[in-house]
Protein backbone atom coordinates (compact mmCIF):
# COMPACT_ATOMS: atom_id res chain seq x y z
CA UNK A 1 0.00 0.00 0.00
CA UNK A 2 3.24 2.24 0.50
CA UNK A 3 3.30 3.01 -3.57
CA UNK A 4 -0.10 4.95 -3.12
CA UNK A 5 1.18 7.21 -0.61
CA UNK A 6 4.73 7.78 -1.93
CA UNK A 7 2.67 9.41 -5.18
CA UNK A 8 1.00 12.20 -2.38
CA UNK A 9 4.53 12.30 -0.15
CA UNK A 10 4.49 16.31 0.02
CA UNK A 11 1.44 15.97 1.54
CA UNK A 12 2.28 13.19 3.83
CA UNK A 13 5.32 15.35 5.26
CA UNK A 14 3.21 19.23 5.66
CA UNK A 15 0.80 17.28 7.67
CA UNK A 16 2.29 16.11 10.59
CA UNK A 17 4.76 19.35 10.29
CA UNK A 18 1.71 21.75 10.90
CA UNK A 19 0.69 18.70 13.76
CA UNK A 20 4.13 19.52 15.66
CA UNK A 21 3.58 23.11 15.25
CA UNK A 22 -0.41 22.12 17.02
CA UNK A 23 1.01 20.18 19.90
CA UNK A 24 3.95 22.86 20.92
CA UNK A 25 1.15 25.39 20.93
CA UNK A 26 -0.70 22.63 23.32
CA UNK A 27 2.13 21.61 25.52
CA UNK A 28 3.42 25.40 25.98
CA UNK A 29 -0.16 26.37 27.35
CA UNK A 30 0.39 25.31 30.89
CA UNK A 31 3.31 26.92 31.48
CA UNK A 32 1.88 30.15 30.70
CA UNK A 33 -1.17 28.69 32.78
CA UNK A 34 1.52 28.73 35.82
CA UNK A 35 2.62 31.94 35.86
CA UNK A 36 -0.93 33.21 35.74
CA UNK A 37 -1.79 31.51 38.73
CA UNK A 38 1.63 31.73 40.61
CA UNK A 39 2.70 35.21 39.59
CA UNK A 40 -0.24 37.02 38.67
CA UNK A 41 -2.90 35.80 40.89
CA UNK A 42 -1.11 34.66 43.98
CA UNK A 43 1.53 37.12 43.76
CA UNK A 44 4.75 34.56 44.69
CA UNK A 45 7.22 37.21 43.11
CA UNK A 46 5.11 40.67 44.57
CA UNK A 47 4.46 39.83 48.21
CA UNK A 48 1.49 38.06 48.01
CA UNK A 49 -0.04 41.05 45.95
CA UNK A 50 -1.98 40.03 42.41
CA UNK A 51 -0.64 41.43 38.92
CA UNK A 52 -2.87 42.21 36.68
CA UNK A 53 -0.59 43.13 34.25
CA UNK A 54 0.61 39.50 34.24
CA UNK A 55 -2.62 37.87 33.97
CA UNK A 56 -3.58 40.16 31.21
CA UNK A 57 -0.19 39.46 29.25
CA UNK A 58 0.15 35.66 29.60
CA UNK A 59 -3.60 35.19 28.69
CA UNK A 60 -3.36 36.72 25.64
CA UNK A 61 -0.07 35.02 24.89
CA UNK A 62 -2.45 31.72 25.95
CA UNK A 63 -5.39 32.86 23.13
CA UNK A 64 -2.26 33.13 20.63
CA UNK A 65 -0.83 29.79 21.21
CA UNK A 66 -4.98 28.49 20.77
CA UNK A 67 -5.04 30.06 17.48
CA UNK A 68 -2.01 29.04 16.11
CA UNK A 69 -2.86 25.88 17.05
CA UNK A 70 -5.47 25.93 15.56
CA UNK A 71 -4.35 27.23 12.46
CA UNK A 72 -1.57 24.43 12.56
CA UNK A 73 -4.64 21.84 13.25
CA UNK A 74 -6.51 22.96 10.05
CA UNK A 75 -3.65 23.12 7.88
CA UNK A 76 -2.80 19.64 8.99
CA UNK A 77 -6.34 18.39 8.26
CA UNK A 78 -5.89 20.04 5.01
CA UNK A 79 -2.43 18.33 3.97
CA UNK A 80 -4.24 14.70 5.60
CA UNK A 81 -7.26 14.73 4.02
CA UNK A 82 -5.47 15.79 0.35
CA UNK A 83 -3.08 12.74 1.30
CA UNK A 84 -5.85 10.44 2.17
CA UNK A 85 -8.45 11.10 -0.22
CA UNK A 86 -6.33 11.02 -3.26
CA UNK A 87 -4.73 7.78 -1.90
CA UNK A 88 -8.14 6.26 -1.37
CA UNK A 89 -9.40 7.41 -5.23
CA UNK A 90 -6.26 5.83 -6.44
CA UNK A 91 -6.77 2.33 -4.67
CA UNK A 92 -10.09 2.28 -5.72
CA UNK A 93 -9.56 2.97 -9.24
CA UNK A 94 -6.78 0.01 -9.33
CA UNK A 95 -8.96 -2.21 -7.67
CA UNK A 96 -11.90 -1.95 -9.93
CA UNK A 97 -9.51 -1.86 -12.74
CA UNK A 98 -8.01 -5.17 -11.30
CA UNK A 99 -11.64 -6.28 -11.09
CA UNK A 100 -12.23 -5.41 -14.53
CA UNK A 101 -9.42 -8.08 -15.63
CA UNK A 102 -10.35 -10.83 -13.86
CA UNK A 103 -11.97 -13.93 -15.50
CA UNK A 104 -15.61 -14.99 -14.32
CA UNK A 105 -14.31 -17.62 -12.13
CA UNK A 106 -12.30 -15.20 -10.09
CA UNK A 107 -15.10 -12.69 -10.07
CA UNK A 108 -17.58 -16.06 -8.88
CA UNK A 109 -15.16 -17.02 -5.84
CA UNK A 110 -14.97 -13.21 -4.69
CA UNK A 111 -19.06 -12.82 -5.20
CA UNK A 112 -20.63 -9.52 -6.05
CA UNK A 113 -21.44 -8.73 -2.81
CA UNK A 114 -17.58 -9.22 -1.27
CA UNK A 115 -16.12 -7.47 -3.83
CA UNK A 116 -18.69 -4.30 -3.65
CA UNK A 117 -17.51 -3.95 0.28
CA UNK A 118 -14.06 -4.22 -0.61
CA UNK A 119 -13.92 -1.19 -3.00
CA UNK A 120 -15.89 0.78 -1.20
CA UNK A 121 -16.23 0.00 2.91
CA UNK A 122 -12.03 -1.89 3.31
CA UNK A 123 -10.99 1.36 1.37
CA UNK A 124 -12.57 3.44 3.83
CA UNK A 125 -10.89 1.79 6.46
CA UNK A 126 -7.49 2.33 4.93
CA UNK A 127 -8.22 6.08 4.19
CA UNK A 128 -9.06 6.43 7.43
CA UNK A 129 -5.78 4.75 8.93
CA UNK A 130 -3.90 6.90 6.46
CA UNK A 131 -5.60 10.29 7.90
CA UNK A 132 -4.82 8.99 11.34
CA UNK A 133 -1.43 8.20 10.66
CA UNK A 134 -0.09 11.11 9.29
CA UNK A 135 -1.46 13.32 11.75
CA UNK A 136 -2.97 11.71 14.85
CA UNK A 137 -0.53 9.64 15.42
CA UNK A 138 2.38 12.97 15.62
CA UNK A 139 -0.26 14.07 17.67
CA UNK A 140 -0.93 11.17 20.42
CA UNK A 141 2.75 10.36 20.48
CA UNK A 142 4.20 14.05 20.96
CA UNK A 143 1.39 14.94 23.88
CA UNK A 144 2.26 11.33 25.03
CA UNK A 145 6.04 12.04 25.46
CA UNK A 146 6.20 15.68 25.62
CA UNK A 147 3.86 15.86 28.58
CA UNK A 148 5.51 13.20 30.74
CA UNK A 149 8.56 15.27 30.20
CA UNK A 150 7.22 18.70 30.72
CA UNK A 151 5.68 17.09 33.66
CA UNK A 152 8.60 15.74 35.15
CA UNK A 153 10.12 19.05 34.64
CA UNK A 154 7.91 20.28 36.68
CA UNK A 155 8.78 17.77 39.94
CA UNK A 156 10.15 14.64 39.38
CA UNK A 157 7.38 12.98 42.64
CA UNK A 158 5.06 13.80 39.90
CA UNK A 159 6.33 10.48 38.53
CA UNK A 160 5.26 8.86 41.32
CA UNK A 161 2.15 9.41 39.87
CA UNK A 162 2.63 8.54 36.10
CA UNK A 163 4.24 5.42 37.29
CA UNK A 164 1.36 3.88 38.88
CA UNK A 165 -1.68 5.09 36.45
CA UNK A 166 0.36 4.59 32.76
CA UNK A 167 0.52 0.67 33.27
CA UNK A 168 -3.29 0.29 34.77
CA UNK A 169 -3.87 2.41 31.35
CA UNK A 170 -1.75 0.63 28.98
CA UNK A 171 -2.60 -2.74 29.97
CA UNK A 172 -6.81 -2.35 29.89
CA UNK A 173 -5.91 -1.16 26.65
CA UNK A 174 -4.30 -3.60 25.50
CA UNK A 175 -6.71 -6.44 26.46
CA UNK A 176 -9.33 -4.69 24.59
CA UNK A 177 -7.25 -4.38 21.23
CA UNK A 178 -6.74 -7.81 22.04
CA UNK A 179 -10.18 -8.82 22.52
CA UNK A 180 -10.90 -6.45 19.67
CA UNK A 181 -9.20 -7.57 16.70
CA UNK A 182 -10.40 -11.18 15.84
CA UNK A 183 -13.76 -9.47 15.46
CA UNK A 184 -12.83 -6.85 13.01
CA UNK A 185 -12.17 -9.62 9.74
CA UNK A 186 -15.15 -11.49 10.95
CA UNK A 187 -17.36 -7.61 10.66
CA UNK A 188 -16.14 -7.26 7.20
CA UNK A 189 -17.57 -10.56 6.39
CA UNK A 190 -20.79 -9.77 7.99
CA UNK A 191 -21.14 -6.67 5.96
CA UNK A 192 -20.29 -8.72 2.92
CA UNK A 193 -22.98 -10.67 3.76
CA UNK A 194 -25.61 -7.51 4.54
CA UNK A 195 -24.59 -5.92 1.17
CA UNK A 196 -24.94 -9.19 -0.75
CA UNK A 197 -28.42 -10.12 0.22
CA UNK A 198 -29.33 -6.24 -0.34
CA UNK A 199 -27.83 -6.55 -3.98
CA UNK A 200 -29.76 -10.39 -4.77
CA UNK A 201 -33.21 -8.20 -3.21
CA UNK A 202 -32.97 -4.91 -5.22
CA UNK A 203 -31.81 -7.06 -8.36
CA UNK A 204 -34.64 -9.55 -7.93
CA UNK A 205 -37.06 -6.87 -6.95
CA UNK A 206 -39.76 -8.08 -9.30
CA UNK A 207 -39.32 -11.68 -8.60
CA UNK A 208 -40.05 -10.94 -4.68
CA UNK A 209 -43.03 -9.25 -5.11
CA UNK A 210 -44.23 -11.90 -7.87
CA UNK A 211 -43.88 -14.48 -5.39
CA UNK A 212 -44.88 -13.03 -2.67
CA UNK A 213 -41.56 -13.07 -0.83
CA UNK A 214 -41.59 -9.92 1.16
CA UNK A 215 -41.61 -11.43 4.63
CA UNK A 216 -39.01 -14.24 3.70
CA UNK A 217 -36.55 -11.86 2.19
CA UNK A 218 -37.29 -9.17 4.85
CA UNK A 219 -35.82 -12.33 7.50
CA UNK A 220 -33.25 -13.07 5.95
CA UNK A 221 -32.22 -9.76 5.58
CA UNK A 222 -32.95 -9.24 9.48
CA UNK A 223 -30.70 -12.30 10.21
CA UNK A 224 -27.52 -10.92 8.38
CA UNK A 225 -28.45 -7.40 9.25
CA UNK A 226 -28.75 -8.97 13.18
CA UNK A 227 -25.11 -10.69 12.80
CA UNK A 228 -23.22 -7.47 11.69
CA UNK A 229 -25.27 -5.65 14.46
CA UNK A 230 -23.99 -8.33 17.12
CA UNK A 231 -20.67 -8.21 15.69
CA UNK A 232 -20.35 -4.26 16.07
CA UNK A 233 -22.10 -4.45 18.98
CA UNK A 234 -19.73 -6.92 20.53
CA UNK A 235 -16.59 -4.25 19.49
CA UNK A 236 -18.46 -1.38 20.70
CA UNK A 237 -18.98 -2.65 24.12
CA UNK A 238 -15.35 -3.52 24.46
CA UNK A 239 -14.29 0.06 23.31
CA UNK A 240 -17.06 1.88 25.80
CA UNK A 241 -15.96 0.23 28.42
CA UNK A 242 -12.73 1.48 27.37
CA UNK A 243 -13.75 5.47 27.90
CA UNK A 244 -14.91 5.12 31.52
CA UNK A 245 -12.12 3.12 32.96
CA UNK A 246 -9.45 5.35 31.66
CA UNK A 247 -11.24 8.55 33.15
CA UNK A 248 -11.45 7.11 36.24
CA UNK A 249 -7.85 6.73 36.44
CA UNK A 250 -7.59 9.61 34.93
CA UNK A 251 -9.66 11.26 37.83
CA UNK A 252 -7.59 9.45 40.63
CA UNK A 253 -4.35 10.45 38.75
CA UNK A 254 -5.74 14.25 39.25
CA UNK A 255 -6.75 13.56 43.12
CA UNK A 256 -2.98 11.94 43.45
CA UNK A 257 -1.74 14.90 41.94
CA UNK A 258 -3.08 17.24 44.30
CA UNK A 259 -2.29 14.85 46.96
CA UNK A 260 1.45 14.69 46.05
CA UNK A 261 1.39 18.56 45.30
CA UNK A 262 -0.24 19.08 48.52
CA UNK A 263 2.52 16.92 50.84
CA UNK A 264 5.14 18.83 48.69
CA UNK A 265 3.59 22.43 49.38
CA UNK A 266 2.73 21.64 52.98
CA UNK A 267 6.50 20.18 52.96
CA UNK A 268 7.91 23.22 51.95
CA UNK A 269 9.65 22.08 48.73
CA UNK A 270 8.96 25.15 46.67
CA UNK A 271 6.08 23.60 44.57
CA UNK A 272 3.35 26.29 43.73
CA UNK A 273 -0.48 25.94 43.28
CA UNK A 274 0.45 26.75 39.35
CA UNK A 275 2.56 24.16 38.95
CA UNK A 276 0.14 21.51 40.65
CA UNK A 277 -2.62 23.08 38.16
CA UNK A 278 0.21 22.35 34.88
CA UNK A 279 0.42 19.09 36.12
CA UNK A 280 -3.15 18.50 35.87
CA UNK A 281 -3.25 19.96 32.66
CA UNK A 282 -0.20 17.57 31.40
CA UNK A 283 -1.57 14.29 33.00
CA UNK A 284 -4.89 15.22 31.23
CA UNK A 285 -2.86 15.11 28.35
CA UNK A 286 -1.06 12.02 29.17
CA UNK A 287 -3.93 10.03 29.79
CA UNK A 288 -5.96 10.82 26.91
CA UNK A 289 -2.83 10.46 24.42
CA UNK A 290 -3.16 6.78 26.09
CA UNK A 291 -7.15 6.66 24.90
CA UNK A 292 -6.13 8.17 21.76
CA UNK A 293 -3.60 5.52 20.45
CA UNK A 294 -6.19 2.75 21.85
CA UNK A 295 -8.55 4.66 19.23
CA UNK A 296 -5.41 4.55 16.49
CA UNK A 297 -4.56 0.70 17.30
CA UNK A 298 -7.74 0.05 16.49
CA UNK A 299 -8.00 1.92 13.58
CA UNK A 300 -5.21 0.15 12.84
CA UNK A 301 -5.81 -3.51 13.57
CA UNK A 302 -9.28 -2.89 11.25
CA UNK A 303 -7.48 -1.19 8.45
CA UNK A 304 -5.09 -4.71 8.46
CA UNK A 305 -7.71 -6.70 7.86
CA UNK A 306 -9.25 -4.44 5.24
CA UNK A 307 -5.92 -4.24 3.84
CA UNK A 308 -5.47 -8.00 3.70
CA UNK A 309 -9.15 -8.26 1.71
CA UNK A 310 -7.70 -5.39 -1.16
CA UNK A 311 -4.22 -7.17 -1.40
CA UNK A 312 -6.36 -10.21 -2.33
CA UNK A 313 -7.80 -8.69 -5.15
CA UNK A 314 -4.34 -6.64 -6.24
CA UNK A 315 -1.98 -9.60 -6.18
CA UNK A 316 -4.99 -11.95 -7.78
CA UNK A 317 -3.52 -12.37 -11.56
CA UNK A 318 -6.10 -12.83 -14.25
CA UNK A 319 -6.61 -16.49 -14.98
CA UNK A 320 -7.06 -15.43 -18.45
CA UNK A 321 -3.32 -14.51 -19.51
CA UNK A 322 -3.23 -12.58 -22.32
CA UNK A 323 -1.34 -13.54 -25.40
CA UNK A 324 0.51 -11.11 -27.91
CA UNK A 325 -0.66 -11.31 -31.27
CA UNK A 326 -2.74 -8.45 -32.71
CA UNK A 327 -2.19 -8.70 -36.67
CA UNK A 328 -4.11 -8.87 -39.69
CA UNK A 329 -4.87 -12.43 -41.01
CA UNK A 330 -5.27 -14.09 -44.27
CA UNK A 331 -9.12 -15.64 -42.89
CA UNK A 332 -11.77 -13.53 -41.73
CA UNK A 333 -13.86 -15.02 -38.97
CA UNK A 334 -13.66 -18.57 -39.35
CA UNK A 335 -13.55 -20.47 -35.76
CA UNK A 336 -12.16 -23.89 -35.50
CA UNK A 337 -12.56 -26.65 -32.57
CA UNK A 338 -9.97 -29.20 -32.38
CA UNK A 339 -10.49 -31.60 -29.44
CA UNK A 340 -11.96 -29.28 -27.44
CA UNK A 341 -13.19 -30.48 -23.79
CA UNK A 342 -14.11 -28.13 -21.08
CA UNK A 343 -15.07 -28.35 -16.97
CA UNK A 344 -16.20 -25.42 -14.94
CA UNK A 345 -13.31 -24.73 -12.93
CA UNK A 346 -15.25 -25.38 -9.65
CA UNK A 347 -15.96 -28.74 -10.88
CA UNK A 348 -13.18 -29.45 -12.69
CA UNK A 349 -13.99 -33.43 -12.85
CA UNK A 350 -17.51 -32.40 -14.49
CA UNK A 351 -16.79 -31.86 -18.10
CA UNK A 352 -19.71 -30.27 -19.71
CA UNK A 353 -17.66 -30.28 -23.58
CA UNK A 354 -16.34 -33.42 -24.46
CA UNK A 355 -13.95 -33.65 -27.86
CA UNK A 356 -15.59 -31.30 -29.93
CA UNK A 357 -14.22 -30.89 -33.15
CA UNK A 358 -16.00 -28.18 -35.33
CA UNK A 359 -15.18 -25.44 -37.89
CA UNK A 360 -17.06 -22.74 -39.04
CA UNK A 361 -15.86 -21.04 -42.36
CA UNK A 362 -15.55 -17.00 -43.14
CA UNK A 363 -19.19 -16.11 -43.28
CA UNK A 364 -21.41 -18.90 -42.51
CA UNK A 365 -24.46 -19.36 -39.62
CA UNK A 366 -24.45 -21.58 -37.60
CA UNK A 367 -27.00 -22.89 -35.43
CA UNK A 368 -26.88 -24.48 -32.28
CA UNK A 369 -29.65 -26.71 -30.37
CA UNK A 370 -29.98 -28.86 -27.43
CA UNK A 371 -31.42 -29.40 -24.23
CA UNK A 372 -30.88 -27.36 -21.29
CA UNK A 373 -27.39 -27.77 -19.80
CA UNK A 374 -26.07 -29.76 -22.86
CA UNK A 375 -23.23 -26.92 -22.94
CA UNK A 376 -24.35 -24.54 -25.84
CA UNK A 377 -23.54 -21.42 -24.08
CA UNK A 378 -19.82 -22.90 -22.76
CA UNK A 379 -19.13 -23.56 -25.93
CA UNK A 380 -19.48 -20.05 -27.54
CA UNK A 381 -17.86 -18.53 -24.35
CA UNK A 382 -14.76 -20.22 -25.10
CA UNK A 383 -14.51 -18.42 -28.05
CA UNK A 384 -14.02 -15.05 -26.49
CA UNK A 385 -11.87 -16.55 -23.80
CA UNK A 386 -14.30 -15.76 -21.44
CA UNK A 387 -13.28 -19.62 -19.66
CA UNK A 388 -10.29 -21.45 -20.91
CA UNK A 389 -10.66 -24.96 -23.02
CA UNK A 390 -9.82 -27.44 -20.35
CA UNK A 391 -8.15 -29.77 -23.46
CA UNK A 392 -7.81 -28.85 -27.11
CA UNK A 393 -7.48 -26.14 -28.97
CA UNK A 394 -10.12 -22.65 -30.37
CA UNK A 395 -8.71 -21.55 -33.95
CA UNK A 396 -10.07 -17.95 -34.63
CA UNK A 397 -9.11 -17.19 -38.21
CA UNK A 398 -6.16 -19.86 -37.89
CA UNK A 399 -4.38 -18.28 -34.22
CA UNK A 400 -5.27 -20.22 -30.97
CA UNK A 401 -7.32 -17.78 -28.91
CA UNK A 402 -4.69 -18.08 -26.14
CA UNK A 403 -2.28 -16.56 -28.34
CA UNK A 404 -3.74 -13.44 -29.02
CA UNK A 405 -3.96 -10.45 -27.16
CA UNK A 406 -7.40 -10.57 -25.61
CA UNK A 407 -8.74 -7.46 -26.15
CA UNK A 408 -7.35 -7.73 -30.05
CA UNK A 409 -9.62 -11.05 -30.14
CA UNK A 410 -12.82 -9.66 -28.39
CA UNK A 411 -12.44 -6.87 -30.90
CA UNK A 412 -13.41 -9.52 -33.43
CA UNK A 413 -16.39 -10.86 -31.82
CA UNK A 414 -19.32 -9.48 -30.79
CA UNK A 415 -21.96 -10.96 -28.33
CA UNK A 416 -25.69 -11.00 -27.77
CA UNK A 417 -26.48 -13.09 -24.35
CA UNK A 418 -30.01 -14.00 -23.32
CA UNK A 419 -29.49 -12.34 -20.03
CA UNK A 420 -29.41 -8.41 -21.63
CA UNK A 421 -27.35 -5.85 -19.56
CA UNK A 422 -28.38 -2.96 -19.94
CA UNK A 423 -26.81 0.26 -18.34
CA UNK A 424 -28.33 2.91 -16.45
CA UNK A 425 -27.81 5.05 -19.55
CA UNK A 426 -30.19 6.27 -22.06
CA UNK A 427 -31.17 4.13 -24.82
CA UNK A 428 -28.87 5.94 -27.30
CA UNK A 429 -25.70 5.20 -25.11
CA UNK A 430 -26.74 1.45 -24.87
CA UNK A 431 -26.82 0.61 -28.00
CA UNK A 432 -23.06 2.70 -29.05
CA UNK A 433 -21.51 1.24 -25.66
CA UNK A 434 -19.85 -1.48 -28.27
CA UNK A 435 -18.96 1.17 -30.66
CA UNK A 436 -18.48 4.72 -29.04
CA UNK A 437 -17.24 6.35 -32.12
CA UNK A 438 -21.06 5.17 -34.46
CA UNK A 439 -22.73 7.98 -35.66
CA UNK A 440 -26.51 8.55 -35.16
CA UNK A 441 -27.44 6.81 -38.53
CA UNK A 442 -24.95 4.11 -38.03
CA UNK A 443 -26.87 3.58 -34.42
CA UNK A 444 -30.35 3.87 -35.90
CA UNK A 445 -29.42 1.34 -38.51
CA UNK A 446 -28.84 -1.15 -35.79
CA UNK A 447 -31.84 -0.16 -33.81
CA UNK A 448 -33.58 -0.54 -37.37
CA UNK A 449 -32.04 -4.46 -37.94
CA UNK A 450 -32.72 -5.25 -34.68
CA UNK A 451 -36.85 -4.40 -35.20
CA UNK A 452 -36.20 -1.33 -31.99
CA UNK A 453 -36.56 1.53 -34.12
CA UNK A 454 -40.32 1.29 -33.90
CA UNK A 455 -40.44 1.13 -29.95
CA UNK A 456 -37.36 3.82 -29.70
CA UNK A 457 -39.60 6.53 -31.72
CA UNK A 458 -42.94 5.74 -29.81
CA UNK A 459 -41.13 7.39 -26.43
CA UNK A 460 -41.06 10.98 -25.83
CA UNK A 461 -37.62 11.08 -25.51
CA UNK A 462 -36.73 8.87 -28.29
CA UNK A 463 -33.37 7.58 -28.89
CA UNK A 464 -32.53 9.66 -25.60
CA UNK A 465 -34.53 7.68 -23.16
CA UNK A 466 -32.77 7.29 -19.87
CA UNK A 467 -33.41 3.59 -19.30
CA UNK A 468 -33.40 2.46 -15.90
CA UNK A 469 -31.56 0.19 -13.75
CA UNK A 470 -30.97 -3.21 -15.27
CA UNK A 471 -33.62 -2.32 -17.94
CA UNK A 472 -36.23 -2.15 -15.51
CA UNK A 473 -38.28 0.38 -17.75
CA UNK A 474 -38.40 -1.94 -20.73
CA UNK A 475 -39.72 -5.47 -21.51
CA UNK A 476 -37.95 -8.66 -22.20
CA UNK A 477 -38.24 -8.17 -25.84
CA UNK A 478 -37.44 -4.65 -26.12
CA UNK A 479 -34.15 -5.34 -23.73
CA UNK A 480 -33.14 -8.23 -26.43
CA UNK A 481 -33.70 -6.08 -29.28
CA UNK A 482 -31.35 -3.14 -27.75
CA UNK A 483 -28.62 -5.95 -27.50
CA UNK A 484 -28.83 -7.37 -30.75
CA UNK A 485 -28.75 -3.62 -31.77
CA UNK A 486 -26.01 -2.63 -29.49
CA UNK A 487 -23.88 -6.62 -31.07
CA UNK A 488 -24.28 -5.91 -35.06
CA UNK A 489 -23.33 -1.93 -34.19
CA UNK A 490 -19.42 -3.20 -33.07
CA UNK A 491 -17.82 -3.55 -36.64
CA UNK A 492 -16.40 -7.09 -35.22
CA UNK A 493 -15.94 -9.99 -37.49
CA UNK A 494 -18.10 -12.90 -35.30
CA UNK A 495 -21.63 -12.57 -34.11
CA UNK A 496 -22.65 -14.67 -31.70
CA UNK A 497 -26.32 -14.72 -30.29
CA UNK A 498 -26.67 -16.70 -26.89
CA UNK A 499 -30.59 -17.02 -27.09
CA UNK A 500 -30.63 -13.82 -27.48
CA UNK A 501 -34.32 -13.97 -29.30
CA UNK A 502 -36.21 -15.91 -26.47
CA UNK A 503 -38.48 -13.14 -25.61
CA UNK A 504 -39.34 -11.73 -29.64
CA UNK A 505 -42.33 -13.08 -30.89
CA UNK A 506 -41.79 -15.80 -33.90
CA UNK A 507 -42.56 -12.86 -36.48
CA UNK A 508 -40.41 -10.51 -35.16
CA UNK A 509 -37.73 -13.17 -34.47
CA UNK A 510 -37.64 -13.92 -38.38
CA UNK A 511 -37.76 -10.02 -39.56
CA UNK A 512 -34.81 -10.04 -37.13
CA UNK A 513 -32.79 -12.71 -39.16
CA UNK A 514 -33.90 -11.72 -42.36
CA UNK A 515 -32.34 -8.26 -42.12
CA UNK A 516 -29.17 -9.69 -40.57
CA UNK A 517 -28.61 -12.41 -43.18
CA UNK A 518 -29.15 -9.45 -45.87
CA UNK A 519 -27.38 -6.72 -44.23
CA UNK A 520 -24.41 -8.74 -42.76
CA UNK A 521 -24.02 -11.53 -44.83
CA UNK A 522 -19.97 -11.66 -44.96
CA UNK A 523 -19.87 -11.82 -41.23
CA UNK A 524 -19.86 -15.21 -39.83
CA UNK A 525 -23.11 -15.77 -36.96
CA UNK A 526 -23.42 -18.37 -34.43
CA UNK A 527 -26.87 -18.60 -33.11
CA UNK A 528 -28.11 -20.31 -29.93
CA UNK A 529 -31.62 -21.16 -29.83
CA UNK A 530 -33.81 -23.11 -28.20
CA UNK A 531 -36.62 -22.97 -31.21
CA UNK A 532 -36.03 -24.65 -34.67
CA UNK A 533 -37.06 -21.70 -36.36
CA UNK A 534 -34.42 -19.44 -35.46
CA UNK A 535 -32.13 -21.59 -36.79
CA UNK A 536 -33.64 -23.17 -39.74
CA UNK A 537 -32.41 -21.11 -42.49
CA UNK A 538 -28.97 -21.45 -40.92
CA UNK A 539 -26.03 -22.96 -43.45
CA UNK A 540 -25.47 -25.55 -40.74
CA UNK A 541 -27.19 -26.67 -37.46
CA UNK A 542 -25.60 -28.63 -34.51
CA UNK A 543 -26.85 -30.32 -32.44
CA UNK A 544 -25.62 -30.33 -28.75
CA UNK A 545 -26.56 -33.37 -26.28
CA UNK A 546 -24.79 -34.17 -22.75
CA UNK A 547 -21.83 -31.78 -24.41
CA UNK A 548 -20.98 -33.82 -27.80
CA UNK A 549 -22.02 -33.32 -31.07
CA UNK A 550 -24.76 -35.69 -32.11
CA UNK A 551 -25.67 -34.05 -35.14
CA UNK A 552 -24.54 -31.62 -37.85
CA UNK A 553 -26.10 -30.97 -41.29
CA UNK A 554 -28.96 -28.59 -42.55
CA UNK A 555 -32.03 -28.34 -41.38
CA UNK A 556 -33.66 -30.75 -44.27
CA UNK A 557 -30.97 -33.49 -43.42
CA UNK A 558 -31.23 -33.11 -39.50
CA UNK A 559 -34.90 -33.69 -40.79
CA UNK A 560 -34.11 -36.93 -42.62
CA UNK A 561 -31.72 -38.42 -40.55
CA UNK A 562 -31.25 -37.12 -36.65
CA UNK A 563 -33.95 -38.01 -33.99
CA UNK A 564 -32.74 -35.83 -31.48
CA UNK A 565 -33.46 -32.99 -33.88
CA UNK A 566 -36.49 -34.76 -35.59
CA UNK A 567 -38.20 -35.01 -31.60
CA UNK A 568 -37.40 -31.20 -31.33
CA UNK A 569 -39.05 -30.08 -34.73
CA UNK A 570 -42.30 -32.23 -34.11
CA UNK A 571 -42.97 -30.68 -30.54
CA UNK A 572 -41.90 -27.49 -31.90
CA UNK A 573 -43.51 -27.03 -35.38
CA UNK A 574 -45.28 -29.92 -36.75
CA UNK A 575 -48.70 -28.92 -37.54
CA UNK A 576 -47.98 -25.28 -36.23
CA UNK A 577 -47.16 -22.10 -37.70
CA UNK A 578 -43.99 -21.06 -38.76
CA UNK A 579 -42.19 -17.55 -40.46
CA UNK A 580 -40.09 -18.11 -43.02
Amino acid sequence: MLKYIKKYWYFAIWAPIFMIGEVCMDLLQPSFLTKIIDEGVNGLNNNGMSDLNIILTNGLIMIGLVVAGGIFGVLSGVFANLCSQNFANDLRVDCFRRVMHLSFEQTDDFSTGSLVTRITNDVTQIQNLVGLLIRGFVRTFMLFVGGIFCMLLLDLSFGIVLACALPVVILFVFLFIMKASPKFKLLQKKIDEVNAVLQENVAGARVVKAYVQEQYEEERFEKANEGLVSTQRYVLKLFSLMHPITNIILNLSIVAIIYVGGINVKAGNGMTTGEIMAAINYISRILLAVLNMANLFQTISRAKTSSRRLNEILKTLPVIVDGGFQEETSSFGTIEFQDVSFAYPDQKNVYVLHNLNLKIESGKTIGILGSTGSGKTSLVHLIPRFYDATEGKILVDGVDVKEYNVKYLRSKISIALQKSELFSKTIYENIAFSNPNATRNEVQAAAKLACADTFISKKEEGYYTLVAEKGMSLSGGQKQRLSIARAVLKPSEILIFDDTTSALDMKTEAEVFKNLNEQHRNRTKIIIAQRISSVRNADQILVLEQGRIVGQGTHEALLESNEIYQEIYNSQLKGGVSYE
